[in-house]
Protein backbone atom coordinates (compact mmCIF):
# COMPACT_ATOMS: atom_id res chain seq x y z
CA UNK A 1 0.00 0.00 0.00
CA UNK A 2 1.24 3.46 -0.87
CA UNK A 3 0.36 6.78 -0.67
CA UNK A 4 0.66 9.10 -3.16
CA UNK A 5 0.54 13.03 -3.52
CA UNK A 6 1.31 14.33 -7.01
CA UNK A 7 0.18 16.45 -9.53
CA UNK A 8 2.41 14.84 -11.93
CA UNK A 9 1.11 11.89 -14.76
CA UNK A 10 2.42 8.33 -14.11
CA UNK A 11 3.37 6.03 -17.14
CA UNK A 12 2.19 3.78 -19.25
CA UNK A 13 2.67 0.29 -17.38
CA UNK A 14 1.30 -2.99 -17.09
CA UNK A 15 1.17 -4.98 -13.68
CA UNK A 16 1.45 -8.66 -12.58
CA UNK A 17 -0.91 -8.22 -10.37
CA UNK A 18 -4.26 -6.40 -9.70
CA UNK A 19 -3.95 -3.13 -8.74
CA UNK A 20 -6.28 -0.31 -6.49
CA UNK A 21 -6.24 3.01 -6.85
CA UNK A 22 -8.39 4.74 -4.18
CA UNK A 23 -8.64 8.95 -4.94
CA UNK A 24 -8.82 10.75 -1.24
CA UNK A 25 -8.36 14.00 -2.39
CA UNK A 26 -8.22 15.93 -5.52
CA UNK A 27 -9.19 14.73 -9.22
CA UNK A 28 -7.49 11.88 -11.36
CA UNK A 29 -8.07 10.59 -14.63
CA UNK A 30 -7.39 7.40 -15.26
CA UNK A 31 -6.39 5.98 -18.67
CA UNK A 32 -6.45 2.61 -19.69
CA UNK A 33 -6.70 0.02 -23.02
CA UNK A 34 -9.72 -2.45 -23.77
CA UNK A 35 -9.82 -4.38 -26.98
CA UNK A 36 -7.14 -1.99 -28.21
CA UNK A 37 -8.24 1.36 -27.82
CA UNK A 38 -7.68 4.01 -25.35
CA UNK A 39 -10.75 4.81 -22.52
CA UNK A 40 -10.53 7.20 -20.15
CA UNK A 41 -12.94 7.56 -16.56
CA UNK A 42 -12.37 10.51 -14.52
CA UNK A 43 -12.05 9.84 -10.67
CA UNK A 44 -13.07 12.32 -7.92
CA UNK A 45 -12.84 11.94 -4.26
CA UNK A 46 -13.82 7.92 -3.03
CA UNK A 47 -13.71 6.92 -6.72
CA UNK A 48 -11.83 3.92 -6.79
CA UNK A 49 -10.15 2.47 -9.91
CA UNK A 50 -9.24 -1.49 -10.45
CA UNK A 51 -6.39 -2.94 -13.11
CA UNK A 52 -6.31 -6.11 -13.00
CA UNK A 53 -3.40 -8.06 -13.94
CA UNK A 54 -2.17 -7.32 -17.20
CA UNK A 55 -4.07 -4.22 -17.74
CA UNK A 56 -2.49 -1.17 -19.07
CA UNK A 57 -3.29 1.72 -17.45
CA UNK A 58 -1.83 5.29 -16.55
CA UNK A 59 -3.28 8.20 -14.00
CA UNK A 60 -2.89 11.62 -14.64
CA UNK A 61 -3.60 13.89 -11.96
CA UNK A 62 -5.75 16.74 -12.67
CA UNK A 63 -4.24 19.11 -10.41
CA UNK A 64 -2.79 18.04 -6.69
CA UNK A 65 -4.11 14.94 -6.09
CA UNK A 66 -3.73 11.81 -3.64
CA UNK A 67 -3.82 8.61 -4.19
CA UNK A 68 -4.21 5.47 -2.30
CA UNK A 69 -2.65 2.46 -4.43
CA UNK A 70 -2.67 -0.91 -3.46
CA UNK A 71 -0.64 -3.48 -5.06
CA UNK A 72 1.76 -6.90 -5.22
CA UNK A 73 4.52 -6.01 -2.99
CA UNK A 74 7.83 -5.13 -5.44
CA UNK A 75 5.10 -3.36 -7.84
CA UNK A 76 6.59 0.03 -9.70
Amino acid sequence: MRLHWTDQPYDWHVNDGVEVFLVLEGEVEMRYREAGSEKAVRLSPSDMFVAEAGDAHVAHPIGPARVLVIEKEGSI
